[in-house]
Parts: C-alpha cells; sequence; structure tokens
C-alpha cells in the first residue's frame, strides 16, 4: 500500500542489528517464547520496542532462531538420538514425559525438536518408562483457584524429601500465574529465621524493578512461619494506603492439603528431579565420611551449591513451560506463567504487587542475619570457591559431583590450606 507521509506507523521500532533487540529475541526464543504476535507485545511492554509480528518473523529467520519442525528436519537422526539421550541419562527414574525431555533438551542446547520425534526415540530407548508414568490412584477433588492478578497471593512452603540426606528446601509460589518466585536449598527449612530472611529477601529484589511486597501470603501452620505472618502483617501497616479498607488479611494459615498452589509444583519437581538427584547423591554417598570434619565442610559447599544451581534452572524451566488448556480452569492456562505475567492484562489481571520501602526491607534482614540460610561459614567458602577455581570450575552436575568433591578434598583440608596455598598444595599431591 502506498505511503504518501514517508512515515512509519512503528516510530519506536529497533534497527535489524540492534543489540538489545537481537539479545531479545535469542532470550525469548531460549525461555520458548517464539509466538511473533506475543513476542511484539512483551517487547513493547517490557522494552518498549514497537516491532511489528511479521518485522519479528523476518528478524528470527536472520538470525537463525528457528522452530521444532525446521529445526528438526535440519538435524540428522543421529544428533536428534543423542539429544534426547543425553536428557534420558539425567532422568534414570525415567519420571519425565516427551514434553518435559523437549523443554529439557531446549533449555540446554537452545534446539527446537518436535514432540513427535522426541517421543519415538524415548519408545525407542526407554518404552518402559511410558509404562512407569501411567497414571495411578484417583486424586483429590479440588475447585478452580481464584486470585486477581499477578502477586495477589504468594503460596509458601516446604519440600522435605530431600531432607533425609541433608538438603530441605523452602519455595515461594505465585498463585495467580503458577510463576515461582524462588526456590532455595537450606540448612533447615524448618527455622523461623531461615523462613523469614528469604521472604523478606524476595521483597527486597522485587521492590528494586517493579514494586515489593504481595496483597497477600499463605502458608500452612507450622511454627516456621509465624515470624511471615508477623511480618506481612507489620509491612501492610507500614506501607499499605489506609484509604484501602478492602485488602483482605496480610497472611493466611492453612491446612497444607489446601496450600495447593506451592503443593502442585512440589509433586512436579519432585516427580522430574528430587527422586533422580537423590539416587545420584546416594550412588557415591557410601565413600563419604560425615565424621570427618574436612569432608563433612566440603560437602556442605558443594552439594548445596549444586542443588541451587539445579532448582535456578528448574525455576528458569517451570516459569517457561506453556502449559495446557484446561477450560475449567479461571486463572490462565495454555501460556507459560512468565509470558502470562508479562501481560498479564490480557489475560485479565492485574499486577498487585505493593510498594516498600527498600532500606526498611534491608534493615529488617539485617536484624535477622542470613547465618540460617547458610550451609557453611564465609571463610570456608572463600577457601572452596579459590579452590574450585584453581582446579578450572570442573562441570559440575549430579553426574559428577562426587568426582569434583574427591578432587577437591586434599586441597581444602584445613592442615594443608593452612599452611601452603593452593599451588604448593596440588604440587605436594601430584
Amino acid at each position: 500500500m502506498p505511503n504518501p507521509t514517508g512515515k512509519n506507523q512503528y516510530t519506536r521500532c529497533p534497527a535489524p542489528d540492534d543489540p538489545e533487540f537481537m539479545t531479545a529475541l535469542v532470550a525469548y526464543h531460549l525461555a520458548g517464547v517464539t509466538n511473533a504476535e506475543i513476542l511484539s507485545c512483551i517487547l513493547l511492554k517490557d522494552h518498549d520496542m514497537e516491532v511489528s509480528a511479521r518485522t519479528i518473523y523476518r528478524r528470527r529467520s536472520e538470525l537463525g532462531l528457528c522452530g521444532s519442525g525446521r529445526t528438526t528436519a535440519s538435524l540428522p537422526t543421529t544428533v536428534i538420538r543423542q539429544l534426547v539421550l543425553d536428557q534420558l541419562k539425567l532422568d534414570p527414574l525415567s519420571r519425565k514425559g516427551p514434553n518435559t525431555i523437549r523443554e529439557a533438551i531446549r533449555n540446554a542446547t537452545g534446539l527446537y525438536l518436535t514432540r513427535d520425534v522426541v517421543r519415538q526415540e524415548m519408545l525407542l530407548h526407554d518404552s518402559d518408562g511410558f509404562k512407569l508414568r501411567a497414571p495411578g490412584s484417583k486424586k483429590v477433588h479440588r475447585t478452580p483457584l481464584l486470585a486477581l492478578g499477578p502477586h495477589h497471593e504468594w503460596s509458601a512452603d516446604g519440600h522435605d524429601k530431600l531432607t533425609s540426606i541433608g538438603f530441605p528446601i523452602w519455595g515461594i509460589r505465585d498463585k495467580w500465574s503458577g510463576q515461582w518466585q524462588g526456590l532455595w536449598v537450606l540448612p533447615n527449612n524448618r527455622l523461623k529465621e531461615s523462613t523469614a530472611y528469604l521472604y523478606l529477601s524476595l521483597i527486597y529484589a522485587l521492590g528494586g524493578t517493579v514494586n515489593g511486597m504481595p496483597l497477600q501470603s499463605s502458608t500452612d501452620c507450622g511454627t516456621e512461619t509465624i515470624l511471615i505472618f508477623a511480618l506481612a502483617n507489620a509491612l501492610r501497616e507500614a506501607f499499605a494506603n489506609p484509604d484501602d479498607d478492602d485488602l483482605g488479611p496480610a497472611h493466611r494459615f492453612m491446612r497444607s492439603i489446601h496450600n495447593i498452589t506451592v503443593e502442585r509444583g512440589w509433586h512436579r519437581l519432585r516427580i522430574q528431579w528430587g527422586d533422580n538427584i537423590k539416587t545420584m547423591y546416594e550412588a557415591g554417598v557410601d565413600r563419604y565420611n560425615a565424621a570427618d570434619p574436612d569432608q563433612h565442610e566440603l560437602h556442605q559447599w558443594l552439594w548445596p551449591k549444586l542443588i541451587q544451581s539445579e532448582l535456578d534452572s528448574l525455576r528458569y524451566q517451570f516459569n517457561n513451560h506453556k502449559t495446557r488448556f484446561d477450560r475449567h480452569k479461571i486463572l490462565p492456562s495454555n501460556v507459560s506463567p512468565n509470558v502470562a505475567v508479562a501481560l498479564c492484562e490480557q489475560w485479565g489481571g492485574e499486577n498487585c504487587l505493593q510498594p516498600v520501602d527498600r532500606a526498611v526491607i534491608r534493615e529488617m534482614m539485617q536484624v535477622i542475619g542470613d547465618n540460617s540460610v547458610r550451609f557453611v561459614t564465609p571463610e570456608f567458602a572463600a577457601r572452596a570457591e579459590a579452590v574450585y577455581a584453581f582446579l578450572g570450575c570442573p562441570e559440575l552436575t549430579p553426574a559428577t559431583a562426587w568426582s569434583v568433591f574427591w578432587k577437591m578434598l586434599p586441597l581444602t583440608r584445613s592442615e594443608m590450606y593452612s599452611t601452603y596455598n593452593i599451588d604448593d598444595v596440588y604440587n605436594l599431591l601430584n
């Protein structure tokens, strides 16, 4: 169509070689956001870039960001097979289905494969896994959840499936979107100081970009949540608009069976990851001597470091997972939590984060202190990091963790480290 005025309707459209634009497209591609219409909306809202869906389609093609069909067609069968086998190796209990394996490949390599080809390879190499994942017992009847929008209610709880090996977990999940706000490994997830410190740290982090605290939080009735209850009410009183008298309670206690937002999340975490990492941990623990102070201290540094890294990756994966459409669900479905939060208005929601004074939050965190969330002293953490860097930062995965542990142990022993520098210790041992 002629354009006699010469004016482009997209006045804020970035140049094709704009580094921020290219970086954003790649980042969203890795996060599973490939729909050009959705990308156009997100780029406008989060980056102030006015780009048409057609332009996004062209730019993605120029950057080689292909969808699953083109990528699958371009790769040899041997490469596809190896990609699937690499992920099956990390799932010895066969808990992950084709969609989850497909997402894991995308997160690890940036490559999109079709679900059909992933399923075919899984049937070929792990057919028993499909039988193991078949639905079993009848589930408890649930009613639809209700919330106004993102951060209307945070659902928090602990996960104890790894407590038997010394690594309990605690997390916070948004009720409206299902977005995981935080997942942390702790020395003890039943201490009120630990959970309160993490609750405040999340508010502090969000307070630097958007606002800060949720309209409401919910937990079970455990003693570890009493301080969160007190903090939520104190922050509400300090920062809420006095004219808002219909905000509802700042915190709700409920039985675990009713705190289903986070409980549902724990089920998926255990099935896809928790059981597997526990199996890999136990495969090498026989040689470990917890009575040796040097072994114990390194163990308390290395495994939490690995588990926290895994939890960060899982949070990224879960938050970018596009859920199936559910016509009975009132809250968003057929969309990933991250996209639902970014474009909440399109799903009938409103961002409910409340403004806070970050200086006050920081002061509260300092009063509580972070000792309860540390596995080792700062001094040993610095020593272990130095040794890890000296060894070239070897790949740390559930499959390699014990190997890295035994390589690091001689260099971190207190008597050696206090007498010699790392190079001297390494030369003495070799």
